[in-house]
């Protein structure tokens, strides 16, 4: 089994697939989340970001903050008072956020926009294997207390999901565990999120991303040469 450093080459090539790939099918389906949206009379918001959480477990405003770390906590307030405000989701006096009647509606056709998208966006290709290697993948990487991975995986899943959706979600809950491996590194290195963002190239900014890519390497260790190469290919071919 390769080592960690050996997998860091690999964690760094296949990072920007993965991120194409999940912005791919977003843009792929914008028109019809729109036009979903419109018709649900909701705005999707955080709702399209954690459509694979809410249904499945309750969140706090301190989670959330770890998902949106780069963001304010003003910003973050008002979000989450638009939803409340949209009686998508709801907070109780525990300070728990859970998906409400209408959000969950929301998603549940998301689910069937995506659905429809991945079906058509990627007809010729077989996605059950891909699906079933990045669900390997993600089931493998280490959750950082605290970190988003811990609050976006795993996801939701319900009986019936086609394979495109599977592999949508499970690439985009996998974006978070690359996203923490990024947050340690730059925290690592005396940086906060703040400061971070300013960060120009150069020698500390390539030290950060030297050290993302060992720390994000971490899951792929569980699958063998010839599946990295063929999660990899096979991801390519979905462009």
């Amino acid at each position: 089994m390769p080592t960690i450093q050996d997998l860091s080459t690999y964690a760094a090539a296949i990072a920007p697939v993965v991120n194409a790939v999940h912005v791919n099918v977003h843009a792929s389906a914008r028109q019809a989340a729109a036009a979903h949206a419109e018709s649900c009379g909701v705005t999707p918001g955080l709702l399209a970001d954690l459509r694979y959480v809410l249904p499945l477990r309750p969140l706090t405003r301190r989670e959330l903050s770890a998902v949106y770390r780069y963001g304010s906590a003003a910003d973050l307030d008002a979000e989450i008072r638009d939803h409340l405000d949209q009686d998508t989701v709801t907070e109780g006096r525990e300070g728990l956020l859970r998906v409400a009647p209408r959000g969950l509606a929301f998603i549940d056709g998301l689910y069937a926009v995506h659905a429809a998208t991945t079906r058509r966006i990627w007809a010729a290709h077989d996605l059950g294997p891909l699906a079933a290697l990045a669900g390997r993948v993600l089931c493998h990487a280490g959750r950082d207390r605290g970190g988003a991975l811990e609050v976006m995986a795993p996801p939701y899943e319900p009986e019936g999901t086609p394979a495109g959706v599977l592999l949508f979600n499970r690439l985009a809950a996998l974006r978070y565990h690359r996203a923490d491996a990024h947050a340690a590194a730059w925290e690592a290195a005396g940086f906060t999120a703040g400061t971070i963002v300013d960060l120009q190239g150069g020698p500390r900014r390539d030290g950060i991303e030297d050290d993302t890519n060992r720390r994000a390497a971490q899951p792929y260790q569980c699958l063998t040469t010839d599946e990295r190469g063929t999660l990899f290919e096979g991801l390519l071919t979905l462009l």
